[in-house]
């Protein structure tokens, strides 16, 4: 059902009111190149998935030029109790996490505490003298156990092949885990015989955790492939940076992003001040939407993932991602230098990336975190060429396009990458300017 223009308006000055989270101020439309009509597809974009039962419902956000153009909220953030969708809902971003960890690493390479090339056992010993697992030779094995994000293989399917282990070639380095090029459980054989090494248990911290995965099978040899390691390889570059810095990783991102950026509802715990607004975690089932049992996700107090702990919302990311398409500066304070954000929004890993997660075989990289769109046609994508970014588990995905001074945001609890597109759609076509 279509909404008129002045409804779409009203949205945008509620948003106003609701503004005060960070220092991105709200626009109207118009005024950074947008047109107010044709944002209205973003509505209609959501809404016709919400309508088939794919989720119970989204945030959406478009800023540009430094301004909050759009910001809408659609649906329901609980389906049982049917309380509407707030803008100011709090999402569990799962791996849209990742983007705020490489930055954090990127900060203490600008302070040269941490170079790329650096062996991840400068920092964790125990990471000095890793495996790779291989299949041994006339072994009968189906292949890899299958594996969730990061995660031990898992149950079912063809029985893994048997093993040999030999030294890596060399050791993985801070680029390595950047760029998913390390093998470091990232669905492999070393996911098959990882055992006990690879179990997080609920007491265990990023310093208790992260120098046991040193015991764990790479995938394959560092550098010669891109396998995405979805929680181990972030999670101990969050190690890395408690190192380096001298501060655990949430005291490190609240005192040198989060309060600086007026982040002020982004963290890992689940706070009491946050969980009104904390929006409900669904999977589509056989008869509907089904309320998942585990609602804590991958957040914690004490475990600090910067994988995929993290929770915000549409607007304290907003502020993360204007931060980053101004080349590192937010209101007259610096985070990184435009050469930082450069090199980490390059494409380091050519098209080995292509084709797995869901990505295009052509015309996408990989960065330091970050998916980069090379050839927006080759990809079958509406953004423009070096537009980067990247989404979660449950369905957040962001876009920073700098060639249109843009950042792209919708948040979601249900994962849903036919919507990806279509929002992506939706605002491609609505940049009149």
């Amino acid at each position: 059902m279509k909404r008129p223009v002045c409804v779409l308006l009203v949205c945008a000055c509620a948003g106003l009111r609701l503004h005060g989270a960070g220092s991105v101020a709200m626009a109207k439309p118009e005024d950074v190149g947008l047109s107010s009509e044709r944002l209205m597809r973003v509505h209609e974009a959501v809404q016709r998935h919400i309508d088939a039962g794919s989720l119970s419902g989204a945030v959406t956000l478009v800023a540009r030029h430094g301004k909050i153009a759009h910001l809408d909220a659609h649906g329901l953030m609980d389906v049982e109790s049917k309380k509407a969708m707030p803008k100011d809902g709090v999402f569990r971003l799962a791996s849209m996490s990742k983007p705020i960890t490489a930055v954090a690493v990127m900060m203490m390479v600008e302070e040269g505490k941490v170079r790329l090339n650096d062996p991840v056992s400068r920092f964790i010993p125990e990471f000095k003298s890793m495996k790779v697992a291989v299949p041994k030779p006339n072994s009968r094995g189906g292949g890899a156990a299958p594996a969730g994000p990061g995660g031990p293989g898992g149950r079912g399917g063809p029985p893994p092949p048997e093993v040999d282990l030999v030294s890596a070639a060399r050791e993985i380095t801070i680029r390595d885990l950047l760029t998913h090029g390390s093998g470091l459980l990232s669905g492999g054989l070393g996911n098959a015989t990882a055992g006990e090494a690879a179990l997080r248990r609920p007491n265990d911290t990023l310093a208790t955790y992260v120098p046991k995965l040193g015991s764990v099978a790479l995938d394959f040899q560092p550098g010669t492939l891109w396998r995405y390691s979805g929680l181990a390889g972030f999670d101990v570059l969050s190690r890395v940076v408690e190192i380096a810095s001298g501060k655990p990783f949430d005291q490190f991102l609240r005192e040198r992003l989060f309060d600086p950026l007026g982040m002020k509802d982004t963290g890992f715990a689940l706070t009491p001040a946050i969980q009104p607004r904390l929006v409900t975690l669904y999977r589509r089932g056989q008869n509907g939407l089904e309320r998942l049992p585990d609602q804590n996700g991958l957040s914690s107090a004490t475990y600090f993932s910067g994988a995929g702990g993290l929770v915000s919302t549409a607007e304290d990311y907003a502020q993360f991602g204007t931060m980053l398409v101004n080349g590192g500066e937010l209101n007259g304070k610096r985070y990184l230098s435009p050469r930082t954000i450069e090199l980490m929004t390059s494409n380091h890993t050519g098209d080995m990336a292509g084709g797995q997660m869901g990505m295009s075989p052509r015309g996408i990289g990989f960065g330091l975190g970050v998916q980069v769109i090379d050839d927006p046609v080759a990809a079958d994508r509406r953004v423009s060429k070096g537009a980067w970014g990247w989404a979660g588990a449950y369905g957040t995905n962001v876009h920073i396009e700098p060639a249109a001074d843009m950042v792209r945001i919708i948040l979601m609890q249900t994962s849903t990458p036919a919507l990806q597109r279509d929002f992506e759609n939706a605002v491609a076509q609505a940049i009149v300017k």
